[in-house]
């Protein structure tokens, strides 16, 4: 527990303070993505690939199983350890955090909830030792209306056949393990909807075309084309008809995950216009010493911290146990919100070099643009705090 200025023990610690194991947790993200990560930067954006020798060293360091228990392979550590890893990685490269995301708060997540034990100990293991995973629920006409699925599960025997293509699925390129969302039913709306465990190798299954992006680029998008893909009941996630629950309450934890993505990436951009402010000279000293670029500075260093607290909180909240839909959706919109600011300002602060491929910060601004897009737009998340705040 933490002690407050007279000495005393307090039950309640600040947001950031971490635990000596958070601590060690941070420094070791921290040290990996500036020595493993940040080399590879330029050349991955450019290339539009993510290095194949890089994903290695992610699963050889545990960065992609974080949550899930040891007994499974994995680090045994908590959710909020995960979210401290994007963040750092994110402040490096928002691919690189992306990938790693994905991984924790949503497919392993999705495991970890919802996988009976049989499915547990037959995927875990794989995940957290050398298997990519993605999350497939958007399709051509299902983004924000995420559940006007056209994917069909037919029931076959022991088996579903599933039918249709998915669209914007990340880690799709290197995913050996998907999990795809269908209907049973589309006549019993969301109830139909079902989660499937599909394994890259199944007959039928394909990764289709994979996107030329503004952002992230090395992380790679694709659509997946299911074509009579026999799935066995058992790879059924929960119960046939409750996928909806299963998205819904991942995607809860997913977002916390992308508004650490943007808190990292804000940090990211801050810090390189701060270096810059005070090397950049004009009228004959430091852009720094101006007021206007100090106001700037301060403000956009304030956003940014109110933006890594909203995150932590609902990080804190999600650990124990507690309510965390609103605080998770509000971190989701705000942070989204302040990093394409931050990254704007950044640009702004470089003035014409900043416009220009050769510095850094045009790259946290194109990266930056995802984040009100993805696993629920911000529209989408005032919506969700509309009904929560309204008690619909």
């Amino acid at each position: 527990m933490a002690e407050d200025s007279a000495g005393r023990l307090s039950s309640h610690p600040p947001l950031t303070l971490l635990s000596e194991e958070e601590s060690m947790f941070q420094a070791a993200a921290r040290e990996f993505a500036e020595k493993e990560i940040r080399p590879h930067v330029e050349e991955m954006d450019r290339e539009g690939a993510f290095r194949r020798e890089l994903m290695e060293e992610f699963f050889a360091q545990g960065f992609m199983a974080i949550a899930v228990p040891e007994d499974y392979g994995g680090s045994g550590g908590s959710f909020f350890m995960s979210i401290l890893a994007i963040e750092e990685f994110a402040r490096v490269d928002a691919s690189a955090a992306t990938v790693m995301d994905v991984q924790n708060t949503l497919v392993n997540n999705t495991l970890l909830r919802w996988g009976n034990e049989q499915q547990r100990q037959a995927f875990l293991p794989c995940l957290a030792r050398d298997t990519v995973g993605a999350f497939a629920l958007s399709e051509p006409n299902a983004g924000s209306d995420a559940f006007a699925l056209e994917t069909r599960a037919k029931e076959d025997g022991d088996d579903y056949l599933l039918n249709g293509r998915k669209l914007w699925i990340t880690n799709a390129a290197e995913a050996g393990l998907f999990i795809v969302f269908a209907t049973i039913n589309r006549e019993l709306g969301y109830k139909g909807i079902t989660a499937f465990v599909v394994e890259r190798a199944t007959p039928g299954f394909a990764v289709g075309r994979k996107e030329d992006k503004l952002g992230i680029r090395a992380s790679s998008t694709c659509e997946l084309i299911l074509e009579d893909c026999r799935v066995p009941k058992a790879n059924v996630l929960g119960e046939a008809g409750k996928g909806y629950r299963v998205a819904m309450e991942t995607l809860n934890e997913g977002r916390v995950g992308i508004a650490a993505q943007m808190v990292g990436l804000s940090r990211g951009a801050l810090e390189h216009s701060l270096r810059y402010a005070q090397e950049r000279r004009q009228f004959g000293k430091p852009i720094a010493d101006f007021q206007a670029i100090q106001f700037q500075l301060a403000r956009l260093a304030t956003e940014t911290e109110a933006a890594r607290l909203m995150t932590y909180n609902a990080a804190r909240l999600k650990d124990a146990g507690k309510p965390f839909v609103k605080e998770g959706a509000m971190a989701k919109y705000f942070c989204s919100q302040v990093a394409e600011r931050v990254a704007s300002e950044a640009v702004d602060i470089y003035g014409g070099y900043g416009f220009t491929k050769d510095y850094p910060v045009e790259k946290y601004l194109r990266d930056a643009k995802i984040g009100a897009i993805y696993e629920g737009t911000s529209f989408m998340q005032l919506q969700t705090i509309a009904k929560v705040i309204l008690g619909r």
